[in-house]
């Protein structure tokens, strides 16, 4: 059972850039799949990059080579730097894990842990 707790969302202007963290607590954290999703007022919930055991990676199109997701697994800290951002990157921020590793994408369902969101503002 891995407990999230997200940190480090804000307001920033256009062009600039974030770095969220995640904080696990949970002796398999290492073993997840570990994702971040986000979302937006009236639009749906969206995938934005995960991670795997392995250290494999995945993203969005929309975030492809602007945000880049990666663990520490001595710390127990998962982040997500963003950079170069856009007001359409403007959500809530949710970390997110589940234990099936070798099942490793974006689907939303897929997800057992959740964290309770750090706010990203672009304006």
């Amino acid at each position: 059972h891995v407990q999230l707790v997200e940190s480090g969302g804000g307001l920033v202007q256009p062009g600039e850039s974030l770095r969220l963290s995640c904080a696990a607590s949970g002796s398999t954290y290492s073993s997840y799949c570990m994702g971040w999703f986000r979302h937006a007022p009236g639009k749906e919930h969206e995938g934005v990059a995960r991670i795997d055991s392995d250290g494999s990676t995945g993203y969005t199109d929309s975030v492809k080579g602007r945000f880049t997701i990666s663990k520490d697994n001595a710390e127990n800290t998962l982040y997500l730097q963003m950079n170069n951002l856009k007001p359409e990157d403007t959500a809530m921020y949710y970390c997110a894990a589940h234990p099936r590793n070798n099942d490793c994408s974006l689907r939303a369902i897929d997800f057992t842990e959740w964290g309770q969101g750090t706010q990203v503002t672009v304006s």
